[in-house]
């Protein structure tokens, strides 16, 4: 089981980096997790896994829940793949093209995010999903 998160742009602010940095190691002490900021949209394609299951995150995509998220996490680690990524676009978003490539499309929210708030957003509800997944009271998903 991987996780790797590629989003454009890096998180300048000290704050908000040390929340995501508390989550990214939250996250490790379960399982694989790599964060890969990449400086321009046209990047992005590249810096995805081949081998993952792409899910692109969009304001448009699939809404689910937190409990929805983990029981589709758990589906995608075991379907063999192994490796799921995540990709954040920037201001303008994923272009088009990538998003059309990636497997799955879903919606952090029905509001806009900034993309490293939405970063910081990801990692907290994956962190929250992999608990759900074992079972540990972080959740409390009823």
């Amino acid at each position: 089981m991987k996780l790797v998160v590629v989003a454009q742009g890096k998180i300048k602010d000290r704050a908000l980096r040390a929340v995501a940095d508390d989550y990214l190691a939250r996250i490790r002490k379960v399982t694989r997790c790599e964060e890969i900021e990449v400086g321009s949209a046209a990047e992005l394609a590249r810096a995805v896994p081949a081998d993952a299951l792409s899910v692109a995150l969009e304001v448009h995509g699939e809404v689910v829940t937190s409990a929805e998220l983990s029981k589709r996490l758990e589906r995608w680690f075991s379907r063999g793949k192994g490796t799921v990524s995540f990709v954040i676009g920037g201001a303008e978003g994923i272009p088009k093209a990538l998003s059309e490539k990636c497997d799955v499309r879903l919606s952090l929210s029905a509001l806009t995010l900034p993309h490293r708030l939405a970063r910081v957003v990801l990692f907290e509800q994956l962190y929250r999903a992999l608990t759900l997944i074992r079972g540990e009271p972080y959740a409390r998903e009823d």
